[in-house]
């Protein structure tokens, strides 16, 4: 049976009301190229509020929410005569990446894969956690009422109990996973022409709160495309009501403040899609998709995820369009997209994330999943994702195979990967060393 795929297919037939703040009609961004692809959000003012048709969507949102450690190298001898300074040093020179550099490379291929699963039987992914995946992925529209411990039992088998990343999508109106658990948020675009940033921080820390409490850490959200489309996602587009406006300012102000939110209620937050889904030619999910040209995203659409970064983003997820003017291959394989501009000029230290690897724009550029893992690793990436469907334990172990043997073969650099685990452990705050 196929099962749904990591982002959400939308459709709807009655989209949310889009006021400004305030009654104030809030301005799309200055060039004009921008504001005719993404116009829309500040001035549209349907009469209901969305309803979605895709799987796992809710159909009718509210429009408000009321370890052991690893084996340590060797003890140093110690002796009276022994000088206090050399047991200091031996110690600062520990790391997670020295650490890191003693594991096998199968391993450490484990620790950058999300697993899928089913959130009503999240135990099918315990054979992958106790051969050490760094993450699952949460999938489904109704999490069980007992979500919390099972999830508590799956951790139980994570070797060297290091913590592990459990992700979802709870973005809000017909993206939810566990609305029946940790309660319901609207659009994205319903919460940026309703709420103040302040609103939206408490109301997603409301949701956050419960979520931790279910074992859930990891939020695959906030969007912080730039998107002022009055319509529901879709195959044409990513994004719509995803997008908290098209207006610039707008979305870097909510994005940062639902990323607070989350942070707030012990939840840690993936800032989305880099650089920016706004204004796509297609969605990425269904076929090969080009975003805006560089040159207008770097006005419209990365100043948001540069506040972010400014506030502390621990985690940012890469989008599997074409960047015209910037790469030829998705984002989510361009080391220019990853390396070159997220890395280096926005100087992002945090955990990178794919999109899916089983969207068609992956296939469709000439990439198996476990070989589109290879290269979104060697571009910069630190955690791959993929859908929920086939046989998830082949696939897994495909990826981590693919993985190890571009390591044999020259492929990937061993500090490539080192680097890239190390990223999954410091995203939990994990520290190997005594």
């Amino acid at each position: 049976m196929n099962r749904p795929s990591y982002r959400d297919r939308t459709g709807a037939t009655s989209p949310p009301r889009l006021p400004g703040r305030a009654g104030n009609v809030r301005r799309l961004s200055t060039t004009a190229v921008a504001a005719m692809l993404l116009a829309g959000c500040a001035a549209g003012t349907p009469d209901a509020a969305p309803r979605s048709s895709g799987p796992g969507l809710s159909h009718t949102p509210p429009a408000t929410t009321s370890h052991p450690r690893s084996s340590l190298a060797p003890d140093l001898a110690t002796s009276a005569s022994a000088p206090a300074p050399a047991t200091t040093s031996a110690a600062a020179a520990c790391t997670n990446s020295t650490k890191l550099a003693g594991w096998s490379n199968r391993r450490l291929a484990m620790l950058t894969i999300a697993v899928p699963v089913p959130e009503t039987s999240v135990s099918d992914a315990t054979s992958e956690v106790s051969a050490g995946a760094g993450g699952v992925l949460l999938f489904g529209n109704k999490a069980p009422a007992d979500l919390g411990s099972r999830l508590s039992t799956l951790k139980s088998h994570v070797p060297g109990r290091l913590g592990l990343l459990v992700m979802t999508d709870e973005e809000g109106g017909g993206i939810q996973r566990m609305a029946n658990l940790v309660g319901s948020l609207p659009w994205a675009a319903y919460m940026g022409s309703h709420w103040t940033p302040a609103q939206i921080q408490q109301n997603v820390a409301k949701v956050a709160k419960k979520m931790a409490a279910a074992q859930v850490n990891m939020d695959l959200a906030p969007v912080v495309d730039v998107d002022g489309r009055n319509v529901a996602p879709s195959k044409t587009n990513p994004d719509g009501w995803r997008s908290f406006s098209g207006n610039t300012a707008v979305v870097s102000k909510d994005g940062v403040a639902y990323m607070k939110g989350l942070r707030a209620g012990g939840v840690i937050p993936v800032v989305k899609h880099f650089p920016g889904l706004g204004g796509s030619t297609y969605n990425s999910d269904f076929g090969p998709a080009r975003t805006l040209p560089w040159s207008t995203l770097q006005k419209v659409a990365i100043p948001p995820f540069t506040a972010a970064i400014k506030a502390g983003a621990p985690a940012i997820m890469i989008s599997n369009n074409i960047v015209p003017g910037l790469s030829t291959s998705p984002a989510s394989l361009s080391p220019t997209v990853i390396g070159t501009e997220l890395r280096g000029k926005l100087g992002f230290k945090g955990l990178v994330v794919t999109d899916s690897l089983s969207a068609k724009a992956i296939s469709a550029a000439g990439f198996s999943v476990p070989g589109a893992a290879v290269q979104a690793l060697r571009s910069g990436a630190d955690m791959v994702l993929f859908d929920l469907g086939g046989n998830v334990g082949s696939q897994t172990s495909s990826i981590a195979k693919a993985v190890t043997d571009a390591v044999a073969g020259g492929r990937l650099s061993r500090s490539r990967l080192i680097d890239a685990a190390g990223h999954v452990l410091a995203v939990r705050h994990v520290n190997l060393c005594p």
